[in-house]
């Protein structure tokens, strides 16, 4: 799956007239979004920031002689734009299941300050966790997830697997919020060409054009 919307990100970015020339990778993480941005843009370059440092480390290593630069910030509040602002316009803002950790008004908030750092033209991605509409739905993917965690764990039983998934100490830190709101908000800001472009379960990827 997370191959997949890989690829929905590059689709879309092949849309543009122009090539991703200078990109943001909001909440990089270990860089996996941004390092495909690189490798499909040969003269692209990438800004990958995040709040953690151990992650920018990773991502450091991930990316060690490509043309990338990293920054610790914190998009959680709004000092993050001057953190950034002196690389300019952006062709291109990925993020990677990350914005979900914040309250929606501070979503609200961001998907504007992200609006007034891309170029005219640019895509804003968000390749994310959001909200299933019924209980169904966290259900089956909870048993998608479990079943592969019990693949990649054979000695744990399947009881052990889900029991440990479903008490995980991470599950409250999860915000998530409907592809539909979410998709109405970038409208408000102004994005075009606003669409959920790929879903399965929890899992989109959801963009804007400037």
């Amino acid at each position: 799956m997370a191959q997949t919307q890989i690829e929905v990100m590059l689709q879309l970015l092949a849309t543009r007239r122009q090539p991703v020339r200078r990109f943001l990778d909001l909440g990089c993480g270990d860089g996996v979004l941004g390092a495909a941005i690189l490798e499909k843009y040969p003269r692209a370059t990438g800004l990958f920031a995040d709040f953690s440092e151990p992650m920018l480390t990773a991502c450091r290593s991930k990316l060690a002689g490509k043309r990338a630069t990293t920054r610790l910030i914190d998009f959680g509040k709004p000092a993050w734009v001057a953190a950034v602002a002196d690389a300019g316009q952006f062709d291109a803002i990925v993020s990677g299941f990350s914005i979900h950790h914040q309250p929606d008004r501070r979503k609200r908030a961001l998907y504007r300050e992200i609006y007034r750092l891309l170029a005219p033209g640019g895509w804003f991605i968000n390749v994310e966790h959001v909200a299933p509409a019924t209980p169904l739905t966290t259900a089956l993917f909870d048993d998608v997830l479990i079943e592969s965690i019990h693949r990649q764990q054979p000695q744990l039983s399947r009881a052990t697997v889900r029991r440990r998934f479903v008490k995980r100490a991470d599950k409250a830190a999860n915000i998530l919020a409907p592809v539909e709101e979410q998709c109405r908000w970038l409208r408000k800001v102004g994005f075009t060409d606003v669409d959920c472009y790929f879903r399965i379960y929890e899992l989109a990827v959801f963009a804007g054009r400037k």
